[in-house]
């Protein structure tokens, strides 16, 4: 018998993105979020939630773009430090000492640091309730060549990256490689064959 948990955000695991856009003044702003996934295939496009009240959701109802920074075991502390603190305060970047550069496809920065970057440009805005769902198309994805892997795509085990536990608050990486998507199951499709 399953033990019933109530209406919650219990969904294991989610995402660690750290979103990129631009303030008011062309100054680069960061804040991580866990809301979001891939949403569409054809054209390719992903989807984040985020709270009104961000200074990340006015940003990109102003530019219509962002950026979306894979989160990293080795960048936990400056990713966790986006979430926490609030970039009409302080310059989260400069406080890190991490480095931004302009996208050459959207109107959004690439923080240098982080070795899995989606440039996104904004399709649609869908309104939830407390959080607005972005959807953006996936224009191009920036890659650092030491998290490639096999056919010169990213491989999780190089890249490495983090994990959130809804509700409970905590950051976990990647396990163990536990069987090829696609493959694995066909030993019950052959049996019905």
């Amino acid at each position: 018998m399953k033990e019933s948990l109530g209406a919650n955000t219990l969904v294991y695991p989610t995402p660690v993105w750290v979103i990129g856009t631009y303030n008011e003044d062309g100054s680069a702003n960061v804040m991580t979020a866990a809301w979001g996934g891939i949403c569409c295939s054809k054209p390719p496009c992903l989807a984040v939630s985020l709270r009104e009240a961000t200074l990340t959701h006015s940003n990109i109802m102003r530019t219509k773009a962002f950026t979306v920074h894979i989160g990293t075991e080795k960048l936990v502390a400056e990713t966790d430090y986006f979430g926490i603190s609030t970039g009409r305060m302080t310059d989260k970047l400069a406080d890190t000492g991490l480095k931004w550069s302009k996208s050459d496809t959207v109107d959004a920065p690439l923080v240098e640091e982080f070795p899995l970057i989606l440039e996104c440009s904004l399709q649609q805005v869908v309104e939830i309730g407390l959080h607005t769902q972005f959807i953006g198309e996936i224009l191009d994805v920036k890659a650092d060549k030491a998290i490639l892997g096999d056919k010169d795509l990213p491989d999780l085990e190089l890249l490495r990256p983090l994990l959130f536990s809804p509700v409970i608050r905590k950051y976990h990486g990647i396990g163990n490689l536990v069987g090829q998507a696609f493959q694995i199951g066909k030993k019950y499709k052959n049996q019905k064959e």
